[in-house]
């Protein structure tokens, strides 16, 4: 995927902590939401124990859009659930916000390992191609 792919846009979300989070939208999911499709609202603060868990499907890959300071305590999340493509947006407190938020990182964190494990595995098996193919004379001088 290159970084002029027509085929998705990114949609930069900042996070309560201040971190900014980069959200990929590919094509397909555009297209699957090309008809307007009404935000339903979020379930309530009490309805909610973890913001990353959808109240539709219970997929854990839930992920904020927008984010919004609703007063001194509170904010305004946008959520998405790329599993069953529910939209809502509620008003929750700061700690479930702040949850909601460390669990965002744990993903990123796990996204990162397992982005470096494949980097690694293709890098080696490269590196073994590479290898053979000099050892059984398929690369000469010529092709550099």
């Amino acid at each position: 995927m290159s970084l002029h792919d027509p085929h998705h846009y990114v949609r930069r979300v900042v996070l309560p902590s201040g971190k900014t989070i980069e959200v990929v939208y590919f094509e397909d999911q555009q297209l699957a939401s090309a008809t307007p499709v009404a935000a339903t609202p979020a379930p309530s603060q009490d309805d909610v124990s973890d913001l990353h868990v959808c109240g539709s499907c219970s997929s854990t890959l839930v992920y904020p859009t927008e984010w919004e300071e609703a007063g001194t305590t509170h904010w305004e999340v946008t959520l998405r659930c790329p599993n069953c493509e529910w939209v809502g947006t509620g008003i929750f407190e700061q700690d479930l916000v702040e949850r909601f938020d460390e669990e965002l990182d744990r993903g990123t964190e796990a996204l990162v390992r397992d982005l470096k494990r494949l980097a690694h595995a293709n890098m080696e098996d490269e590196i073994e191609r590479f290898t053979t193919a000099l050892t059984e004379d398929h690369i000469v001088p010529e092709d550099f």
